[in-house]
């Protein structure tokens, strides 16, 4: 069996408890929370919340791209979200990768895509930015509210970046 057969009769075993009759597409908290996808991040007991009260958008970094912005923006304009916060972390894969490394292996294979990996140097400097781009984007219309975080996934601590 594949991964995606093991998942799918998982979620057939479950489908009483997966199931979220009356629960609304419009998040009770009206945050919609933008992470990085790695592994050793569940943001549902890190940040107190549950199904139904955040939208969550998770990419390679947690970094405000084109794509983040434009389920941001849907969050925003089409369900009410009116907050957003932005979880980084310790050890990201993107930490001290190359741009032009992974583009020249992507070309090799014969890819060219019309996005970049998004690596960074300082993790603390690359939330900033992708703070600042949230806030000055005009496809948001809710700009006051937004917050960035750093997860440590050794220590399990999360700070603030402001």
């Amino acid at each position: 069996m594949t991964n995606g057969d093991d998942m799918l009769a998982a979620a057939a075993a479950r489908a009483d408890e997966l199931a979220a009759p009356g629960l609304k597409p419009v998040p009770r908290r009206k945050v919609a929370i933008l992470a990085c996808m790695d592994t050793r991040i569940d943001l549902f007991p890190m940040l107190g919340i549950e199904r139904g009260d955040a939208h969550i958008i998770r990419n390679a970094g947690g970094l405000a791209t084109d794509d983040a912005i434009r389920s941001l923006a849907a969050s925003q304009r089409l369900l009410g979200t009116e907050e957003v916060i932005v979880v980084m972390h310790e050890g990201c894969g993107l930490h001290g990768a190359s741009d032009e490394d992974f583009a020249a292996a992507l070309a090799e294979d014969g890819a060219e895509p019309g996005w970049r990996l998004g690596s960074f140097e300082d993790l603390d400097a690359a939330l900033r930015e992708s703070l600042a781009r949230l806030r000055e984007s005009p496809e948001l219309p809710a700009r006051d509210h937004v917050r960035g975080f750093v997860f440590d996934p050794e220590r399990g601590t999360l700070r603030e970046v402001r």
